[in-house]
């Protein structure tokens, strides 16, 4: 059994723009995002933490890090899957994100599961 497989997690995004939180004449976007966290490995593992690395489209970087996530520490035994929804706003009308969510599996050992970098882009701005 190999360790990359035993502390395994498959993180999968979705973002969606929110134009009633948004003001484009001031520069601000918002954009909410949905995140499934699913134990793809061996072992049940916590969340402990997350770290999040946000650009925007002038090259502008915000990073956030914190305990947890929409207040929770989830625990994720093989198998299972947690989903949140959170937001971020943006001085442009696109930019991209990613992370790492810091996990203990229920053996001792600490892990990072990678956030997949993904767009945060309003409608039609992209094609």
């Amino acid at each position: 059994m190999s360790d990359n497989r035993k502390y395994e997690i498959t993180v999968t995004p979705v973002a969606t723009y929110i134009p009633e939180q948004s003001d484009e004449a001031a520069n601000r976007y918002v954009f909410a995002y949905t995140i499934t966290i699913t134990n793809t490995g061996e072992v049940a593992a916590q969340l402990i933490s997350r770290y999040w690395h946000i650009t925007d489209a002038n090259q502008e970087t915000q990073e956030v890090k914190g305990l947890g996530v929409v207040g929770e520490q989830p625990l994720l035994k093989p198998g299972d899957s947690f989903e949140y929804t959170s937001g971020t706003a943006l001085a442009t009308p696109v930019g991209t994100m990613k992370g790492s969510y810091q996990m203990m599996a229920e053996d001792g050992q600490a892990f990072e599961a990678e956030i997949p970098e993904f767009v945060l882009s309003i409608p039609r701005v992209l094609h």
